[in-house]
């Protein structure tokens, strides 16, 4: 039998109760690590664990608001108290929301910012000290194809997930002498809650209907389709493996190749 990629490895997800964390929480359990599932959602993330505790997995429900410091803070003392110590960290906690720049209000604007960008940061300063003095680590910090290029009502979103790209670029180079590595992905849409609300935003905006809607989505990538939430948590873990560790400081980007950067 072939050993698992990730055995003996312990795993942090934020974001964990549903869509691309769900599924990274799942995934990195079933290649042998050990698990802490984080959201605002007790109960998204309590069902995240059950299942996979039901599957014979190692895993724990931690609720954390990246965006609170002293939460950020908690987490990390519940997943060393659980785990023993930490080896990954996938930063996956985000929102996002549209308007144009003129409507965009600066609570909404904070609110972005402070849990796509600040809770990235957070995270990764609460727990990479350990990793490096393990001398081992793995960071994935889940962006978006917005971290990359600019795109209409969406300045928020935009502004807040190219911080994330950037400080994902200066702490790899920080820490790229220590074992661990920053690394983030950048997915266009994935078939997730997010689409789903985008979908219904187009429909309230423009009046078509939730299938014209999301044609429109799908057209935006030259494969013509609409991601799934276990592709993405597919590159997070092949970013997590221990023979990826020349890889640091890049921005994957998932989109069926629109934008090639």
């Amino acid at each position: 039998m072939n050993a698992k990629r990730l055995e003996g490895k312990r795993a942090v997800v934020t974001g964990g109760g549903r869509g691309i964390g769900a599924e990274t929480a799942r995934l990195l359990a079933s290649e042998g690590a050990s698990v802490v599932v984080s959201a605002r959602s007790r109960n998204e993330i309590e069902a995240v664990a059950e299942a996979l505790r039901s599957d014979g997995h190692q895993a724990w429900a931690v609720p954390c608001d990246v965006a609170d410091e002293a939460q950020v803070e908690a987490l990390h003392d519940a997943a060393v108290e659980h785990l023993g110590g930490v080896d990954i960290l996938v930063n996956n906690a985000g929102v996002a929301t549209s308007a144009p720049l003129h409507r965009t209000d600066l609570a909404t604007w904070n609110r972005l910012l402070a849990v796509n960008a600040t809770g990235t940061f957070l995270c990764t300063r609460a727990f990479t000290p350990g990793m490096v003095e393990r001398g081992w680590g793995r960071v994935v910090n889940v962006a978006s194809v917005a971290g990359k290029a600019g795109a209409a009502y969406i300045t928020a979103y935009v502004s807040a997930k190219h911080a994330a790209v950037g400080f994902t670029r200066a702490a790899a180079v920080e820490l790229a002498a220590t074992g661990v590595t920053v690394n983030a992905v950048c997915p266009g849409f994935v078939d997730t809650e997010m689409t789903t609300e985008s979908v219904e935003r187009i429909v309230g905006k423009t009046g078509l209907d939730a299938d014209a809607a999301r044609k429109n989505l799908e057209a935006m990538s030259p494969q013509k389709r609409i991601l799934e939430a276990a592709e993405v948590a597919y590159q997070v873990l092949v970013l997590c493996d221990p023979r990826s560790r020349g890889v640091t400081g890049q921005a994957l980007v998932l989109d069926g190749g629109a934008l090639q950067a």
